[in-house]
């Protein structure tokens, strides 16, 4: 389940090497000026920072919200793919790591999301990738007794997604609060 956002992502990438590279050269280009200026970023912009030039970000992405839905695609993808790096991580500190990344991911979302069409079907596989990635580590965590069993999955994302996207006075604050909200899924101890 993991791959299917990745492999979503390779059907849309030019077959030709060059073609390949100035496709991922516009998504990262994409992601972090969406990142720094929301989705009103300039889209001359985003050629400039992937080095090519508007024609080529226009043969690969016709229209913004095609740039905007290929960037969340792989975000996702890079969160489902650190879930497999996490194998052979002790379960707890497994789920914790991976829900400290979709905390980054979560906080980034919050923007891509308002340029995507909710009714995309591209959004809702994210979704199911999200918790197909998840799922596995959650269950782990719980077999060995380091997190709540009466937590789901979507129930963990959920909480991670409003901390994250909220609204901080400094980052310190951020981490904090994403500390507090990932130790109330744990377990109790003792």
């Amino acid at each position: 389940m993991h791959s299917s956002a990745q492999q979503l992502l390779d059907e849309r990438r030019p077959t030709r090497a060059d073609a390949r590279r100035n496709f991922d050269a516009l998504l990262v280009a994409a992601r972090d000026a969406f990142a720094e200026h929301g989705l009103d970023a300039s889209l001359e912009d985003i050629a400039r920072r992937a080095e090519v030039g508007i024609g080529t970000l226009y043969r690969n992405f016709p229209s913004r919200d095609e740039l905007v839905e290929n960037v969340y695609l792989g975000e996702v993808a890079a969160i489902a793919g650190y879930a497999d790096q996490l194998d052979g991580t002790p379960p707890g500190a497994a789920f914790v790591a991976w829900m400290r990344r979709y905390a980054d991911f979560a906080a980034a979302k919050h923007v891509l999301l308002d340029g995507i069409n909710r009714d995309s079907p591209t959004l809702s596989a994210c979704r199911g990738v999200l918790f197909g990635a998840g799922q596995p580590l959650l269950e782990q965590a719980q077999r060995a007794g380091e997190v709540r069993t009466d937590v789901t999955i979507e129930d963990a994302v959920r909480l991670i997604s409003s901390v994250a996207g909220a609204v901080y006075a400094d980052p310190d604050q951020r981490e904090r609060i994403i500390g507090v909200a990932i130790d109330g899924l744990l377990a109790p101890r003792g």
